[in-house]
């Protein structure tokens, strides 16, 4: 589905990544942990055209995708749900926002489906947001717009959804909504890679990766990687599971 193959890439003269390398097969969770400052967000980045790499590949469905602009790629069917939500201060309503996210599908620039029923799915996967479907985005909670976030990209009708740290800057309770709604979308069969600060987010997962100072430190099975005294002594904790 996903590859990232020997990935380089850095802001100006600043290098980040330093030749990594992910797979992400379809219809799996795979996660990436690592701590701020590993170079998690650059390789999300890296992956959807925001920054372009300065080395290796990324494929999507076997099609070389590294260096293609973001709406290029999002109309192949990736969709990113970006660090800090950017929701975007405009005068948008929330349902608006969210259908937004379809507009690859209005354009026919991607298979349309049956949107107004997909938007019906959405209300019951995000039962808080459809609860506030009418206000302006802006004026959501950060968890709220956290969950706007994932609607928006949920509402492409993705081959696979990258997730970077849903779970950050949330209470307690929020993450947990949030990690229900990503199991959610697991019992679905949506492919996902999900970029989380903490262990614990492993669980669920199908495979993790360990990132370290643009570099993968480790990586196999999540089941296994999850009990590894190392990886629990630098990552437990914060993040609710994936059921």
């Amino acid at each position: 589905m996903l590859a990232i193959k020997n990935l380089e890439a850095g802001y100006g003269k600043v290098k980040v990544l330093h030749g990594t390398k992910i797979d992400v097969p379809k219809d799996q969770v795979i996660t990436l942990i690592g701590s701020t400052g590993a170079g998690k967000t650059t390789i999300m980045r890296a992956i959807t055209g925001m920054l372009k790499p300065t080395g290796g590949e990324v494929t999507l469905g076997g099609e070389k995708i590294d260096g293609y602009d973001s709406h290029k790629i999002a109309r192949l069917g990736l969709a990113h749900s970006p660090e800090g939500r950017r929701v975007f201060a405009t005068m948008m309503s929330v349902t608006d926002k969210v259908l937004l996210g379809a507009f690859p599908r209005f354009t026919g620039s991607r298979p349309k489906g049956d949107i107004k029923n997909d938007l019906e799915k959405f209300r019951e996967m995000f039962p808080r947001l459809q609860e506030r479907r009418n206000q302006l985005a802006k004026t959501l909670s950060g968890g709220e717009q956290q969950m706007l976030a994932m609607a928006r990209a949920v509402m492409l009708n993705p081959e696979i959804i990258l997730l970077d740290e849903p779970s950050k800057g949330l209470v307690p309770i929020l993450v947990e909504e949030v990690f229900k709604i990503i199991s959610n979308l697991k019992s679905q069969g949506v492919t996902m890679l999900l970029v989380e600060q903490f262990a614990a987010a492993l669980n669920g997962a199908n495979y993790g990766y360990v990132l370290e100072n643009g570099k993968l430190a480790t990586h196999r099975p999540a089941a296994k990687l999850k009990d590894d005294l190392a990886v629990k002594a630098a990552y437990l904790g914060g993040a609710v599971a994936i059921q």
